[in-house]
């Protein structure tokens, strides 16, 4: 947003359904409160939705700018939009793996849904190639889509992540593991639709053969901590990790392994990337088709544990020039390609001063 709000002919102001910086904020899977550490609200203009008119905001501006339409809120905009002739750019993260249309009765009605939303919208920006299709699959032409790619500060966490390196070692052994041994490293919330447990699954159909076994570490929280710690009572568990604390984390680890089930992009794998770590993902996570396809790591069939029992062999193997390629193949995935695509969209509606609300 940051960015955004310095382009020279977009004049942003960014409405908040909810406070992004409500530190009571409590994440049920993570199953604690959550405090980001980095200032989200900072260098943009911005306001809170319970301080201001949702219709003025609209009707104020050239074009309106939704994150997705999971609420109710999105819906009235959407209403909102249509009858004040005010042209709207959709930017969500769906794709047909991680969130089908389904079947039957539910199914059609979600199709129905769907159709709505998308009626309503006059350009896409898609996060990734799983999300262009899934609007190609619903009959939205090519030339309304326009790629924003899925993110980070790729700056920030590579000179975060270099930073440490002078002190990988000692930070390594703060952690409590050894010198020689390589580390496994997974971060996100413990819920069963991640599937960590396939780690440790993999992990034991491994015959070391006298090498030393890898350290494995989870950082996150959630409903399984417990069964994980039964599962692998020798792995380590860091618990919740702020923004400031990962580069580290990502910069002494050798391999990132993040085996959902319909994950529909997967942003821990661009701060690994980030920080010169090959990544191990499964085939249902939505980075997977636009970040791992030169070298960089491995992607297995959603829970195949002999898959990702060979994958995290051959990757601990070439850890360190997948690694490199991963921070090469990350640069170009970024903040200025996402204002490429923005401003590509603001030309198609034919708007020059747009205030993106």
């Amino acid at each position: 947003m940051r960015l955004i709000s310095k382009e020279p002919q977009i004049i942003l102001r960014v409405v908040f359904e909810n406070n992004p910086e409500n530190l009571d904020y409590f994440d049920p899977g993570f199953k604690r409160k959550i405090e980001w550490d980095l200032p989200l609200t900072d260098g943009y203009n911005n306001e809170y939705l319970s301080n201001t008119n949702l219709d003025n905001e609209i009707k104020n501006a050239d074009v309106l700018w939704l994150h997705g339409w999971g609420s109710s809120v999105v819906r009235k905009a959407l209403r909102i939009a249509k009858r004040e002739g005010v042209p709207v750019l959709m930017r969500g993260e769906n794709n047909d793996t991680a969130m089908p249309d389904g079947y039957g009765l539910r199914g059609l009605f979600k199709r129905w849904y769907i159709n709505w939303i998308l009626s309503h919208c006059s350009a896409f920006l898609a996060i990734g190639s799983d999300n262009k299709n899934y609007y190609l699959n619903r009959g939205i032409p090519n030339h309304q889509i326009f790629m924003t790619p899925y993110a980070i500060d790729n700056k920030q966490f590579i000179s975060n992540s270099n930073a440490f390196e002078p002190i990988r070692s000692d930070f390594k052994s703060g952690l409590g593991i050894s010198a020689e041994q390589k580390i496994i490293l997974f971060v996100g919330k413990l819920i069963p639709r991640k599937c960590p447990d396939i780690i440790i699954k993999a992990l034991d159909q491994i015959d070391w053969k006298g090498n030393v076994k890898p350290a494995l570490v989870f950082v996150g929280d959630g409903e399984m901590r417990e069964k994980l710690i039964n599962l692998a009572p020798t792995a380590f568990f860091l618990g919740f990790k702020n923004q400031s604390e990962l580069p580290a984390i990502y910069n002494v680890a050798d391999v990132l392994v993040l085996p959902s089930r319909r994950e529909p992009w997967g942003l821990v794998v661009n701060e690994a990337m980030a920080c010169g770590t090959a990544v191990i993902v499964s085939d249902e996570v939505g980075c997977a088709r636009d970040l791992l396809n030169n070298g960089c790591g491995e992607v297995f069939p959603s829970g195949d544990v002999l898959a990702l029992t060979n994958s995290i062999v051959y990757c601990l193997e070439n850890s360190e020039s997948m690694g490199k390629i991963s921070q090469q193949t990350i640069k170009e995935w970024g903040f200025s390609e996402d204002i490429i695509g923005l401003n590509e969209a603001i030309n198609y509606l034919g708007l020059r001063d747009v205030d993106n609300t």
